[in-house]
């Protein structure tokens, strides 16, 4: 990537609010540059960590994952290939707000975007590979979702209540929406 896309997407970015616009660009494709999203959330660029925060939220806010199941970093100019282990983003923090079918539930993610759980942004569960427990995810925008670290697991664990509407099944409310706690 060269100083100048960079530059002129930082402007594009500083005037909007949120993450840019990628769903409305159709930029040619231009191949795959070694971007890739290890499990820990650590951005790499040729096997080497970013290590500027600014760099890795700018990428993110031009993140997108096709129906072909591939994640591009996109600009109104181009669009590379960016591997992702697992998710391209980590939910780290939980604000509880209300209680009971009221309930919201707020998520921060490891590049700062603020999600409140809800149709649009839904929980869901995938089985483990190997142990067979469940991994959480929440979506964050598009095709992009956020996996729960572990401390942020236990503590929807423990907001968990039984299903008024499915005797047996347990759940979180959040945004007027029970999400079950089992894999989809």
């Amino acid at each position: 990537m060269n100083t100048p896309v960079i530059a002129g997407l930082e402007a594009i970015l500083q005037q909007s609010q949120g993450p840019a616009p990628v769903e409305r660009w159709n930029p040619p494709y231009c191949g795959d540059i070694g971007l890739e999203i290890l499990r820990d959330g650590t951005w790499t660029y040729q096997k080497s960590p970013i290590g500027r925060m600014a760099l890795v939220k700018l990428f993110a806010r031009v993140l997108r994952k096709d129906e072909d199941g591939r994640t591009y970093l996109v600009t109104p100019a181009e669009r590379v290939d960016v591997t992702v282990a697992d998710a391209p983003f980590l939910a780290v923090e939980m604000e509880v707000r209300g209680s009971g079918a009221q309930q919201s539930l707020i998520f921060r993610t490891n590049v700062d975007d603020i999600v409140m759980c809800d149709p649009d942004h839904p929980l869901r569960f995938a089985t483990q590979a190997g142990s067979g427990g469940l991994k959480p995810y929440l979506r964050v925008r598009g095709r992009l979702e956020a996996l729960m670290t572990r401390s942020l697991y236990q503590d929807l664990v423990a907001l968990a209540v039984d299903d008024p509407n499915q005797p047996g099944r347990v759940g979180v409310w959040s945004g007027g929406m029970m999400f079950a706690l089992e894999a989809s």
